[in-house]
């Protein structure tokens, strides 16, 4: 193994988190930095002349290669856990950027009692009500203490939106459930196109309160903080599952590539990608050397830091650390160990209605539409229903491309080939509204990673094993969403809607979001978490962790702007307080 010369920091991953790190230790820091990414190197331009939707959206260009690194998947122990051959309910991005730059846009702060969903859970409804198996934790810190962190986020990215709670006033126009904003958000809401609103109207007519999704995707020309000016957004509806071709979508690749590019302290080493932190010490007191990787040429290399920073996607987050034998492994039977505990995902159902009149849904945005916050989290009334916790509502009109989206017909057309489906498909493509229900997914003991056992990757290091099954509190929640999804497509207009099915068996095939948390959580002690407050390892004091992978759980909403809102306040700790003195931060 080839050893290089030591630097001062190792991040490993190339996402937002990562360059995000990176970008602030570089701005705010004299600190040698390396940034190593599994991927190949990405810059905007690549977006250009290349939105090729079979390419990108079919045959998923953009996302980690499953022939050579995948998960293994079964619904409880008792199963033998098989290889996921094909990407289905969730994406992994790779490259630099990561799935920042295949993202939607969404961005919307969680609500302010997911932060301290059990203390607020028990003293409203008591022990007896937590489902069977719950394993909900606080996160150790609060929405109060993630405002302006938040904030940061917003102004970093451009999010166009209204807020709907400015310093405890609610504000008409925005979400009146909303945590307290300091600040409105930086753009104005996105253009709503036709099908959004014709929601906003029957939502309102059924007594809620719809209002703009907030989207990273600017409406208008911005300029962020660090002087980094994107164009407003044109509506080609090629976002999700693309990169943006004039820059309108924040990506780390617009967003904080060009501003580390003139930070002659910060490395970024691509088609990079790390097998180890290798550390010494005891398994309580361990101290972090560096981090062991994979070159371009299949060599294996070691690079010395004095501080690493683990920035890669929720399932190779917990890997690496499993497989570099830090911290302590979670055992489902005597429930004790964290590594690897509280894998939550999304509970993302909904109904489609079929309009008699043309919607131009080929025009929109990955972000944009309206959503309504009447059901989500605790803001409406569990006392007779069988479900604790809730999620949003939401009509995006992101763009029907044609090849995914030709053929999806309602219940009275029969015909599933030939002369009559072709015509049927062709007249029904432009009159389906999509009513989605982002939920959220409580962890419970049974959900949980660990490696498995029989099946390796292209390496011959053994592959991250998923335990992961639905339970009765999500069954019961999607019952509940289809319902209201349903009544909102009929008071819209819809001649026809679906019949959606009654969640299952968790289902590997059907998308879902890319939105797994998890497995190295934070919290407020060793014994129930992996990190403190900070994000800093509670066994190895130079090994911070950033991600959705810190997650107690995860709340309705789509994770990435609480994943830089994080971000934010770790560098925070690390510059102010840590790099002072250090050791454990808290």
């Amino acid at each position: 193994m080839k050893t290089l010369p030591r630097v001062d920091v190792v991040i490993v991953g190339g996402g937002w988190t990562g360059l995000l790190m990176a970008k602030e230790l570089g701005a705010r820091t004299n600190l040698k930095v390396v940034v190593l990414e599994r991927g190949a190197p990405r810059e905007p331009h690549d977006y250009l002349t290349d939105m090729d939707e079979l390419d990108y959206a079919i045959r998923l260009r953009m996302m980690q290669d499953a022939s050579k690194e995948t998960v293994t998947l079964r619904h409880d122990p008792k199963q033998r856990a098989l290889p996921i051959r094909q990407l289905g309910s969730f994406l992994p991005g790779t490259g630099v950027g990561g799935a920042g730059e295949h993202w939607q846009g969404l961005s919307l702060r969680f609500s302010p009692d997911s932060f301290e969903i059990r203390t607020r859970t028990i003293e409203k409804y008591g022990m007896k009500r937590l489902p069977e198996d719950c394993d909900i934790r606080d996160w150790g810190v609060t929405y109060q203490q993630m405002e302006p962190y938040y904030t940061r986020a917003e102004k970093l990215i451009g999010v166009s939106g209204k807020a709907g709670n400015l310093n405890g006033k609610i504000v008409a126009g925005g979400d009146p459930f909303d945590g307290p904003h300091s600040a409105e958000y930086p753009n104005p809401p996105m253009k709503m196109p036709h099908v959004a609103e014709m929601f906003r109207a029957a939502t309102a007519s059924l007594g809620l309160h719809p209002c703009p999704v907030p989207a990273a995707t600017i409406s208008t020309a911005y300029t962020n903080p660090d002087g980094i000016h994107r164009l407003g957004c044109v509506y080609c509806g090629y976002c999700e599952r693309f990169g943006c071709m004039i820059g309108a979508k924040a990506q780390p690749t617009n967003t904080l590539l060009p501003v580390i590019a003139k930070q002659k302290n910060v490395t970024i080493r691509s088609r990079s990608a790390a097998r180890r932190i290798v550390c010494d010490g005891s398994i309580k007191d361990q101290h972090a050397k560096g981090v062991s990787y994979v070159d371009e040429k299949g060599e294996e290399v070691f690079q010395p830091a004095d501080l690493v920073i683990l920035s890669s996607w929720t399932l190779n987050n917990n890997r690496l650390l499993m497989l570099s034998n830090i911290g302590t492994r979670y055992d489902p039977v005597a429930r004790k160990g964290t590594l690897g505990r509280h894998l939550t995902h999304q509970v993302s159902t909904g109904a489609l209605g079929f309009f008699d009149k043309p919607l131009n849904r080929f025009m929109g945005a990955g972000a944009s539409g309206i959503m309504v916050s009447d059901y989500d989290a605790d803001n409406f009334s569990h006392k007779d229903l069988s479900f604790l916790r809730g999620g949003k509502f939401m009509l995006l009109a992101s763009g029907a491309r044609p090849i995914a989206n030709f053929g999806v017909l309602p219940p009275s057309v029969t015909a599933t080939w030939g002369a009559e489906w072709k015509k049927a498909s062709i007249q029904w493509y432009d009159r389906i509204g999509a009513v989605i229900f982002e939920g959220e997914h409580m962890s419970y003991a049974g959900n949980f990673m660990d490696l498995d056992p029989t099946y390796k990757d292209h390496l011959g290091d053994p592959l991250l094993r998923f335990t992961l099954n639905w339970q009765e509190n999500e069954r019961n929640m999607s019952d509940f969403s289809n319902t209201k999804a349903t009544e909102m497509l009929r008071a819209m207009g819809a001649k026809e809607t679906t019949d959606p099915a009654r969640l299952q068996n968790y289902d590997c095939t059907k998308y879902q979001a890319t939105h797994i948390q998890g497995g190295t959580t934070m919290g407020e002690s060793p014994e129930d978490s992996v990190l403190n407050s900070s994000q800093q390892h509670w066994d190895v004091n130079n090994l911070f962790v950033l991600g959705a992978s810190t997650f107690p759980q995860n709340a309705s909403g789509n994770p990435t702007l609480t994943i830089l809102a994080q971000t934010f306040r770790v560098a925070d700790a690390i510059v102010e307080r840590y790099l002072k003195n250090p050791g454990p931060v808290g």
